[in-house]
C-alpha cells in the first residue's frame, strides 16, 4: 500500500517561531553568560538558517554574534542507506571548536539519531568544552538517552504523526505542522 500524509493541521505560524527563537537565544545567553567562545552548529537542512536566526537574535542582546558553523551528518547516520550517503551536503566550520561551547541547531528531535550522528561528526573536527542542543520542537520517542538543552515547543506526537517544520529560508514560509501518515485505504500507517 501507497502511504500518503492526511491533510496537515497548522500548530504554529512565523511570529510564534520567531518568538520560540528569541526565547532559546535568551536561554542560551542565561546560561553560557558570553558568545567568544561559543559555536552554533546547525544540522543540514533546516538546523541551518536557525542557527543563523539564533546566532542574528543573540547579536541583538550581546551587540556579537556567536560564530555559525553547517554541519552534514549523512555519512553518520545509522538509520540511512548508503545512498542517502551519497548526498551529503558541505560541512563549514569556520573556527576551532577545541574548548568551544558547540550548540547543535536542528529543528526537530525525535529518536535522537540524528543528534547522536551530529555529535559523531563534531568530534573529527575536534574537542569541545562542551556540547549543547537546541531545538525548535521536540516531540519525544527518543531511542537514544538524548535531552535537549534549550527547547522551542515540546509537541508530544503519536508514532504515526509527523511534525513538518516550513521555514522562509528553504520553504518561503515560516509554519510547524502536524500530519498523519495514511495508506492509500484511509487506514492509519506507522
Amino acid at each position: 500500500m501507497i502511504a500518503r500524509d492526511a491533510p496537515s493541521k497548522k500548530l504554529f505560524d512565523g511570529n510564534q517561531i520567531n518568538r520560540m527563537v528569541s526565547r532559546i537565544a535568551h536561554e542560551i545567553l542565561e546560561r553560557n553568560l558570553e558568545v567568544e567562545n561559543m559555536v552554533l552548529a546547525g544540522l543540514h537542512t533546516r538546523g541551518v538558517p536557525l542557527a543563523k536566526r539564533l546566532a542574528q537574535s543573540i547579536k541583538q542582546f550581546e551587540s556579537k554574534a556567536p560564530e555559525v558553523a553547517f554541519l552534514d551528518i549523512s555519512m553518520y547516520r545509522d538509520d540511512f542507506d548508503d545512498e542517502s550517503k551519497s548526498y551529503a551536503k558541505p560541512t563549514l566550520i569556520p573556527v576551532t571548536i577545541n574548548n568551544a561551547v558547540v550548540i547543535l541547531v536542528d529543528d526537530v528531535l525525535y529518536t535522537g539519531r540524528s543528534i547522536r550522528a551530529a555529535m559523531d561528526a563534531l568530534t573529527d573536527f575536534g574537542r569541545p568544552k562542551a556540547i549543547q542542543l537546541a531545538v525548535l520542537v521536540d516531540r519525544g520517542h527518543r531511542e537514544i538517552p538524548i535531552r535537549p538543552d534549550y527547547v522551542g515547543k515540546n509537541i508530544p506526537t503519536g508514532r504515526k504523526e509527523k511534525i513538518r517544520v516550513k521555514l522562509l529560508e528553504i520553504d518561503g514560509e515560516d509554519e510547524i505542522l502536524l500530519t498523519t501518515n495514511i495508506n492509500s485505504n484511509g487506514s492509519v500507517h506507522g
